[in-house]
């Protein structure tokens, strides 16, 4: 092991530009062994050029420049590519944000890990099979026998992260380079994660972490470095930085985190949100002994699925809740829980095995498609990831023009005024019309996926994690935009997340999911100060808080 004295990484004025964009300049940083750096900025800040130029993977077109980058006194700038393919994994471990394009959807998870293992050690076949177990248990994978055997693609999104998370420790390497690795992760995997990666430092690995979580930085980082437009404005302790931000731009970032932040509470510098014509909803005063119809009700749902194997998995066992007009309830839970299987049945896109849904007090999910089409428009869906869920072909007014006419005219020029209003309502300009989606920012595209939802002029819609691959600041905003769209039209929402804070600062009522089953629920507040079922209480201790002074 090298001296703690010795700088594990040196970083001195690096500069990567792409032709003549440059996107990271003059940074400068040094990471010691058992320590933790963390990058934290913007979706285009530089923070993941910054952590590629590192394992010299910044890009084909790239241009990297640097006074110092060196790893344990080894200039990097210098290396060939067999040194590098020497290097990465063994003594750099590297664990992408994006774990469904980083593992090979053809071969098992178990054969990804084991490859690192088969190619820098000279373990037997059977202790590297025992390694890859002991890996996929340290990551917080259920049935690490079953999941080595299975394709990437059978697994969720957090299970894929986890997995890719095993591959990039399994020769616990020297420096660990952490691109957003919780980013898709619930609260209480993301704990055992970050606990896993702390355990790490201990043994004497540094880490740089790439994150947007400032809940997650302020967990794991010794230091901390804020980087915005490829420039590092501010660094310093993380207690520093977090409790006494001298930069506009840090105080900023942490003024959108919702922790904390009351119902209605903005988060974001943007104004309200106010549409010239559209009046907020009047809520008509009730009192408090009369009751008030829900919008949505859910009652006993439940549903199995049948596995490879030809065994039957239940996803959803008895679920029951409703929805009132005007509000928001939050389904929470791990990932596999029963949220989204949960939402499709409500949508009316999975038929529940026993139970029912009612739509304003009328059958729902007992319908035949032929039957809800007509009503179809009443209910709306904004997904986790709006670009797969749009029509590649279609331009944005393509897009709203397709969810204004329903199918039956993709004529953007005849819904042209409609589709103006729409963006206008989301806060983007009518130039947006003709653009394609694929060149919108993340923020843009979600703001989007909401216009669509809202063109059939739906009363309830269904949110499924749309806001966990946003960054803090357009999470906020899009937050706020969704509050101000409640009030405005009198929307009622079912928001499914895992985010924690997020649920407490957007909803009036709380389920909360474990296994397909509904363990508690109740109004948001009372759920969060006294949560009465065990699962709950570890769930809430398990989610990290920003430190504050």
């Amino acid at each position: 092991m090298i001296s703690p004295q010795v700088p594990l990484l040196e970083v001195k004025n690096l500069n990567v530009s792409f032709g003549h964009h440059h996107v990271v300049q003059n940074v400068s940083f040094t990471l010691t062994p058992g320590s933790c750096l963390a990058l934290v900025g913007e979706s285009g800040s530089g923070k993941s050029v910054t952590a590629r130029s590192l394992i010299g993977l910044a890009g084909k077109h790239s241009k990297v420049s640097a006074q110092t980058l060196a790893f344990k006194g080894t200039d990097l700038l210098s290396l060939n590519q067999r040194t590098w393919r020497n290097l990465r994994g063994k003594d750099l471990g590297f664990i992408l944000q994006d774990a469904l394009t980083s593992l090979d959807p053809l071969r098992k998870i178990g054969r990804e890990i084991d490859d690192a293992l088969r190619i820098h050690t000279q373990l037997s076949p059977t202790t590297r099979a025992e390694r890859v177990i002991e890996l996929l248990m340290s990551v917080g994978l259920d049935d690490p026998e079953v999941r080595a055997g299975q394709l990437s693609g059978e697994l969720s999104g957090g299970m894929r992260q986890r997995a890719l998370i095993a591959s990039a420790i399994a020769l616990e390497p020297g420096l660990i380079i952490a691109d957003e690795p919780t980013t898709a992760l619930d609260a209480t995997i993301a704990a055992q994660v970050l606990d896993l990666l702390g355990a790490l430092r201990q043994q004497g690995s540094g880490m740089l972490l790439i994150s947007h979580d400032l809940a997650a930085v302020s967990r794991v980082a010794d230091d901390i470095a804020v980087m915005h437009n490829g420039r590092i404005l501010e660094s310093g302790s993380a207690e520093q930085v977090l409790g006494n931000p001298q930069h506009p731009y840090t105080q900023r970032l942490l003024a959108a985190v919702p922790a904390g932040k009351p119902r209605h509470t903005r988060l974001s510098v943007q104004p309200l949100i106010k549409v010239p014509g559209l009046e907020p909803t009047p809520q008509v005063a009730v009192a408090p002994d009369e009751p008030r119809y829900p919008v949505l009700t859910a009652h006993n749902l439940s549903k199995s699925f049948k596995m490879p194997n030809g065994a039957s998995f239940t996803a959803v066992h008895k679920a029951s809740f409703e929805l009132l007009p005007g509000k928001t309830l939050s389904v929470i839970g791990e990932s596999g829980s029963g949220k989204t299987t949960t939402a499709r049945m409500v949508l009316g896109l999975l038929k529940p095995d026993t139970g029912a849904v009612t739509l304003f007090g009328s059958p729902w999910s007992k319908l035949s498609e032929a039957q809800r089409r007509p009503r179809r428009p009443q209910l709306g869906a904004i997904y986790q990831d709006p670009l797969s869920s749009f029509d590649p072909r279609f331009n944005v007014g393509q897009l709203l023009a397709d969810a204004l006419s329903f199918g039956a005219t993709r004529s953007s020029r005849k819904h042209l005024t409609r589709i103006k209003e729409l963006l206008n309502l989301v806060g983007l300009e009518s130039g947006f019309i003709t653009r394609n989606p694929a060149t919108l920012s993340g923020g843009q595209r979600q703001r989007l996926a909401i216009a669509r939802a809202l063109a059939p002029n739906p009363r309830v819609l269904i949110c499924d994690e749309p806001v966990s691959a946003l960054d803090v600041s357009i999470q906020a905003q899009v937050l706020d935009l969704l509050d101000d769209l409640q009030r405005q039209l009198g929307l009622s929402y079912v928001f499914i997340t895992h985010d924690l804070s997020v649920a407490r600062h957007m909803s009036d009522d709380v389920v909360v999911m474990r296994r397909g089953a509904l363990v508690e629920s109740g109004p948001t507040e009372e759920v969060f100060t006294a949560p009465a079922h065990p699962y709950t209480r570890a769930l809430l201790a398990a989610a990290p808080e920003v430190l504050r002074s």
